[in-house]
């Protein structure tokens, strides 16, 4: 590509726009990214030649952060299909109980979230288990999925999934390091699901008989791993996730020559704990359905990557940063509400983050703001409104709780307090407080 090209700013600010837009009128997110490529491209003055080679140049960029979402793919695979999230979402409800059934609901969604179950599944995972409880404890739908959805973003963001390696390679990172990083929003986002949740559990329609028909509640169709073979997958691969960082932290040496990164770790981890359930002989079929999975994250990265090539091809960063500098408002504040804007814009977290990371990360780089502040600022902005109802995930969710499109719609506020919670705490962590 010509270096010497510099697309003017107005010019990828429109293709962005006609990305978004056509996201929003339902073509199909690849099409729609790539088509506000090839208009930002061509408005910005370059040729048809120098267009195609932004594209190609943005789609190259993207290739590592694919091949760790291909690797994050056998590792969901194994966890879903084999039963193993499952077990763990069962055993966290019966074990804390109905007094505690909130808790139990919101943690049961975020451990198996956190151990790399996509979110919508991890709740049509817990679902079923969530109307039993709720009828039993006159629980609302509505404080249900509240629980679920808010213990499912906490989840989300310290989880090796999509949205999490597309922040941590967006700013080039260790996986491990972001999942850390956001622990700690994680838990205030745990606990504000817990205290709404609470509060609003008499709020709303109450599960009734014909809502519990026909439930495939987890467990009852099928035969289930034990705990301690269920634990074995995500165990293994946090342990060997976490020998860099612990190196690093400690000072030992040894610790930090692995160098494992998660493309060797997450299939590593997912075939041992195959063998661990005695599945192993299932395991291509796991592996097809992990990637069955991923495909649509995997296209919708090349064309993200075409996107973001289009903007940091621009002058678009530079002008950024001017106009900030001029209103006198915090630079720090342009990665979260990056994440934010962008996952309400395509009402998914992994599209928000991968387009926050492609189009924003020079300008939130170019105020001082460190790699790993800006991937856990991004990544948690990424979970604050993706929930709206241009997204599958609002539908998802609304079938797996019996939810008319009006009740579940009452659900969005509870979610984006959730959401910016996680938002806030990482911001004056990691923006303000350097922490």
């Amino acid at each position: 590509m010509d270096s010497s090209l510099v697309i003017s700013w107005w010019a990828a600010l429109c293709g962005l726009a006609v990305a978004i837009i056509l996201i929003l009128k339902k073509l199909n997110p690849v099409y729609s990214l790539l088509l506000g490529a090839i208009c930002g491209s061509l408005l910005g003055g370059a040729n048809l030649v120098q267009t195609l080679d932004i594209l190609i140049k943005g789609s190259q960029s993207v290739m590592g952060t694919v091949l760790r979402v291909l690797a994050a793919g056998m590792l969901a695979g194994v966890m879903m299909e084999s039963g193993a999230a499952d077990t763990l979402a069962r055993t966290i409800v019966n074990k804390l109980g109905d007094h505690f059934a909130i808790l139990a609901l919101a943690l049961a969604t975020m451990v198996i979230t956190a151990v790399g179950v996509f979110i919508p599944v991890a709740v049509l995972i817990v679902a079923p288990i969530a109307l039993e409880v709720g009828q039993r404890m006159k629980i609302s739908k509505l404080a249900l999925l509240v629980a679920l959805s808010g213990g499912g973003k906490a989840g989300n963001i310290i989880s090796p999934n999509p949205n999490t390696i597309a922040a941590a390679k967006g700013f080039n990172v260790e996986l491990s390091q972001v999942m850390i990083a956001d622990f700690i929003p994680a838990l205030f986002a745990l606990a504000v699901t817990i205290l709404i949740a609470n509060l609003i559990k008499q709020k709303g329609s109450q599960v009734r008989e014909d809502d519990l028909l026909n439930l495939t509640a987890a467990g009852k169709d099928k035969d289930l791993p034990s705990l301690g073979s269920a634990l074995v997958t995500p165990v293994v691969a946090i342990v060997l996730l976490l020998l860099n960082p612990l190196g690093s932290i400690f000072h030992l040496t040894f610790l930090t020559s692995f160098n494992l990164d998660a493309l060797y770790v997450l299939p590593f981890a997912a075939v041992v704990g195959a063998l661990a359930m005695k599945q192993g002989h299932q395991l291509r079929n796991y592996a097809k359905a992990g990637v069955s999975r991923m495909t649509d994250v995997v296209l919708i990265l090349i064309g993200a990557g075409a996107i973001g090539a289009t903007i940091t091809s621009s002058n678009l960063p530079a002008e950024i940063i001017s106009l900030i500098q001029l209103s006198h408002i915090s630079g720090v504040l342009l990665a979260p509400l990056s994440g934010l804007l962008m996952a309400a814009a395509s009402a998914s977290t992994s599209t928000g983050v991968i387009l926050a990371t492609g189009s924003f990360s020079k300008a939130i780089l170019g105020f001082g703001v460190t790699p790993l502040a800006a991937a856990a600022m991004v990544h948690t902005g990424g979970i604050v409104l993706d929930q709206l109802p241009h997204g599958n995930y609002f539908h998802v969710t609304a079938n797996a709780m019996h939810m008319d499109l009006k009740e579940r719609s009452r659900g969005i506020f509870y979610e984006f307090l959730v959401g910016g919670t996680a938002m806030v705490v990482a911001t004056v962590m990691y923006g303000f407080l350097h922490l």
